[in-house]
């Protein structure tokens, strides 16, 4: 198997092209400051990936932005601080404010010219439309868990995706790629149903989970790179032969 068999890449967006860990920390830096909160950064993000995986399983149909904002509560709640109304919408409305990875726009323009581009992501449509212009990039499909109705890991999300690629693509029988950071979000849902997958693994290098809770031990990408421009040079090594 090697990268030049795939015309499709389909890939996460939250922590694979947005650095959202940054994002979020930035977001709540504020109010975290303003309720006295002086658990670090790693601290923060666990606290995060616990909370938003409890709102995604209890409310598969909330949209992102409001999930946020009960997640925020939770967090709240669990230091014992005042989370307002105002701050969970805000926090809602920050999706827009992640920063891009600096590698995600250069190197998806590259890959745009090789592969059909598509996004499966736990966000909703409003939200991904501002991450998307950060991107600079158009996506030939995109699938969102405002879309499907669930989020991942639930593999409902995958097989909406294989349902619809073949007619918004038009291609008969599309070889797809799965690309995302999340070894729990998005390796392990998509090999339980076949698909190939490359692992941006955004962490190398540091033991942490950050905002992703960590996976089962069954998830095993098929390709590996440390970046988005990691991709690139492996693809540009692969056609070179």
């Amino acid at each position: 198997m090697k990268l030049s068999d795939f015309d499709v890449l389909s890939f996460d967006c939250y922590g694979t092209l947005i650095d959202w860990e940054t994002g979020i920390v930035r977001a709540l830096k504020a109010w975290l400051e303003r309720e006295g909160v002086t658990d670090d950064a790693g601290k923060v993000l666990e606290m995060f990936a616990r909370h938003e995986t409890r709102q995604e399983e209890k409310n598969p149909r909330m949209l992102y932005r409001d999930l946020l904002g009960e997640l925020l509560k939770e967090m709240a709640a669990h230091w014992g601080v005042k989370c307002t109304d105002e701050d969970a919408e805000a926090f809602g409305r920050s999706v827009g404010d992640w920063p891009a990875f600096p590698d995600s726009p250069p190197s998806l323009r590259y890959l745009k010219q090789h592969y059909k581009l598509v996004i499966l992501s736990n966000v909703d449509r409003r939200s991904f439309k501002t991450s998307n212009e950060r991107l600079g990039v158009a996506f030939d499909a995109i699938y969102t868990a405002e879309d499907i109705g669930s989020y991942k890991p639930d593999p409902a999300n995958f097989r909406y995706m294989l349902q619809h690629l073949p007619q918004d693509l038009g291609m008969d029988s599309p070889k797809i790629l799965h690309t995302a950071q999340s070894l729990f979000h998005d390796h392990v849902p998509a090999k339980s149903l076949g698909l190939p997958t490359m692992w941006i693994d955004r962490r190398h290098g540091r033991e942490d989970g950050g905002a992703t809770p960590p996976p089962p031990p069954e998830a095993k990408p098929d390709f590996e790179a440390v970046s988005l421009a990691d991709l690139v040079a492996q693809h540009k090594s692969c056609l070179a032969g």
